[in-house]
Protein backbone atom coordinates (compact mmCIF):
# COMPACT_ATOMS: atom_id res chain seq x y z
CA UNK A 1 0.00 0.00 0.00
CA UNK A 2 2.77 2.45 1.07
CA UNK A 3 4.89 1.95 -2.08
CA UNK A 4 1.88 3.31 -4.30
CA UNK A 5 1.77 6.69 -2.41
CA UNK A 6 2.62 10.22 -3.89
CA UNK A 7 6.84 10.31 -1.83
CA UNK A 8 6.85 6.48 -2.65
CA UNK A 9 9.85 6.80 -5.04
CA UNK A 10 11.67 8.59 -2.75
CA UNK A 11 12.34 5.33 -0.21
CA UNK A 12 14.42 2.25 -0.85
CA UNK A 13 12.47 -0.29 -0.06
CA UNK A 14 13.53 -4.05 0.54
CA UNK A 15 11.80 -7.55 0.25
CA UNK A 16 13.00 -9.33 2.73
CA UNK A 17 12.17 -13.12 1.58
CA UNK A 18 14.47 -12.02 -1.45
CA UNK A 19 17.16 -9.91 0.82
CA UNK A 20 20.40 -11.06 1.00
CA UNK A 21 22.01 -9.84 4.33
CA UNK A 22 24.33 -7.00 2.59
CA UNK A 23 21.29 -5.64 1.50
CA UNK A 24 19.98 -5.14 5.42
CA UNK A 25 23.01 -3.06 6.41
CA UNK A 26 24.66 -3.08 9.40
CA UNK A 27 23.18 -3.81 12.78
CA UNK A 28 20.09 -5.84 11.04
CA UNK A 29 20.07 -9.83 10.43
CA UNK A 30 17.59 -11.37 8.04
CA UNK A 31 15.82 -13.13 11.22
CA UNK A 32 15.86 -9.77 12.95
CA UNK A 33 14.21 -7.64 10.15
CA UNK A 34 11.65 -10.89 9.70
CA UNK A 35 10.42 -9.91 13.73
CA UNK A 36 9.17 -6.09 12.45
CA UNK A 37 8.97 -3.16 10.21
CA UNK A 38 12.78 -1.42 10.50
CA UNK A 39 13.66 1.85 8.88
CA UNK A 40 17.07 3.25 7.78
CA UNK A 41 17.42 6.64 8.16
CA UNK A 42 19.45 8.48 5.38
CA UNK A 43 22.27 8.76 8.13
CA UNK A 44 22.30 5.12 8.22
CA UNK A 45 20.52 4.90 12.19
CA UNK A 46 18.24 2.38 11.97
CA UNK A 47 14.66 2.13 14.21
CA UNK A 48 12.13 -0.02 14.06
CA UNK A 49 8.05 -1.02 15.27
CA UNK A 50 6.12 1.76 15.97
CA UNK A 51 8.85 4.63 15.02
CA UNK A 52 9.79 3.47 11.79
CA UNK A 53 6.33 3.20 11.30
CA UNK A 54 5.85 7.61 12.12
CA UNK A 55 9.43 8.03 10.46
CA UNK A 56 8.28 6.15 6.89
CA UNK A 57 4.81 8.19 7.17
CA UNK A 58 6.57 11.29 7.71
CA UNK A 59 8.21 10.80 4.07
CA UNK A 60 5.14 10.07 2.30
CA UNK A 61 3.32 13.45 1.74
CA UNK A 62 -0.62 12.05 2.53
CA UNK A 63 0.76 10.30 5.35
CA UNK A 64 2.92 12.70 7.02
CA UNK A 65 -0.21 14.51 9.34
CA UNK A 66 0.11 11.46 11.05
CA UNK A 67 3.73 10.65 11.75
CA UNK A 68 3.88 14.16 13.17
CA UNK A 69 0.48 13.43 15.53
CA UNK A 70 2.03 9.69 16.76
CA UNK A 71 5.71 10.34 16.17
CA UNK A 72 6.79 11.13 19.58
CA UNK A 73 5.26 11.23 23.29
CA UNK A 74 2.33 9.75 24.04
CA UNK A 75 1.42 8.89 20.59
CA UNK A 76 4.00 6.94 20.02
CA UNK A 77 3.70 5.05 23.09
CA UNK A 78 0.26 3.92 22.25
CA UNK A 79 1.53 3.03 18.57
CA UNK A 80 4.32 0.74 19.80
CA UNK A 81 1.99 -0.53 22.09
CA UNK A 82 -1.08 -1.65 19.61
CA UNK A 83 2.07 -2.60 17.18
CA UNK A 84 2.96 -5.00 20.10
CA UNK A 85 0.13 -6.71 20.36
CA UNK A 86 -0.56 -6.90 16.48
CA UNK A 87 3.22 -8.44 16.37
CA UNK A 88 1.68 -10.99 19.36
CA UNK A 89 -1.53 -12.42 17.40
CA UNK A 90 0.28 -11.89 13.36
CA UNK A 91 1.00 -15.03 13.44
CA UNK A 92 -2.18 -16.49 14.25
CA UNK A 93 -3.75 -14.01 11.58
CA UNK A 94 -0.68 -15.72 9.03
CA UNK A 95 -2.50 -19.08 9.18
CA UNK A 96 -6.34 -17.99 8.94
CA UNK A 97 -5.22 -16.21 6.20
CA UNK A 98 -3.46 -19.12 4.57
CA UNK A 99 -6.43 -21.28 5.20
CA UNK A 100 -6.30 -25.29 6.19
Amino acid sequence: MYRSQPGAEAVEWVDITRAESGDLGPGLSSAKAMERLHLRRPDGSLVSGAKAFTELWKSLPRWSWLGRVLGSGAGLCLLEGGYRAFLAVRPLWRKVDAGP
